[in-house]
């Protein structure tokens, strides 16, 4: 099995070397991310300027761009062969209900399914992120499942692990996305020059977190296991806004 790791980290973060570290034993890797942190950073491609592709010491790749922009780099332009799969993470922090849509993490597995790869995003649940071992084990795990499975079609999983020792883990759930209270608003403060600058607030704390959702199962330090789809259309509307339009 041929595995192409990223994240939105950075190639520097130590979630990402633990990860590549686990994935190492059980398949050959290959690992290029973003040269700087780029959370937050969503499925936005650089357009407006080429990007560079460099080498660091430890022999991962980074590109001078997003998380989207190195797996799509890598898939369509530097490897010679397609991975079998994208494992992006581990992630510093939690990327449940809402935080999908503006996760780096999940953007670099989105692109590997949308370029028709089975991909994983990982995240590590917690404040202190002391047990990347845990989430690269949880993964590793994932990934000899996979191995071992015939797929008709690529997925795409989103992966939540709770900050704790392996041995805590009280097991793994399937889940739907749960839903966030809308976030803070912007923090306002002044830079050295006397500038007002604008930090973007804290996400909103789970508002939809009940029985079934990643947010319950994290809750109960249960790995959350959620399968995922690009598809946006609100089926629901449909015959609402062909009304408003005479259809």
């Amino acid at each position: 099995m041929f595995i192409l790791i990223s994240n939105d980290d950075g190639y520097f973060a130590p979630g990402l070397a633990c990860l590549a570290e686990h994935l190492a034993r059980v398949a050959d890797i290959v690992v290029v991310a973003p040269e700087r942190d780029r959370s937050g950073a969503s499925n936005s491609l650089t357009l407006d300027r080429p990007l560079r592709l460099s080498r660091a010491a430890n022999g991962f790749y980074y590109v001078n761009g997003t998380p989207t922009d190195c797996v799509h780099l890598a898939v369509t332009g530097m490897l010679d062969r397609q991975p079998d799969m994208v494992v992006s993470g581990i992630n510093a922090g939690a990327n449940m209900g809402d935080d999908t849509i503006y996760s780096g993490t999940v953007a670099a597995a989105t692109e590997g399914f949308l370029l028709g790869i089975p991909s994983i995003a990982v995240s590590l649940v917690g404040k202190e992120f002391a047990h990347y071992e845990t989430a690269a084990r949880v993964a590793s795990d994932l990934v000899q499942r996979f191995a071992g499975q015939t797929h008709s079609h690529p997925w795409l999983l989103n992966v939540n692990v709770p900050d704790v020792p392996h041995d805590s883990l009280q097991g793994i759930e399937v889940t739907r996305l749960g839903k966030r209270h809308k976030a803070e608003p912007v923090v306002k403060a002044s830079n050295p020059h006397g500038e007002t600058v604008y930090w973007i607030g804290a996400a909103g704390k789970a508002q939809d977190a009940g029985e079934g959702t990643d947010f319950h199962v994290l809750a109960r330090q249960r790995v959350s296991l959620t399968p995922l789809q690009i598809d946006l259309t609100q089926y629901n509307q449909l015959d609402a806004v062909r009304g408003w339009v005479g259809q």
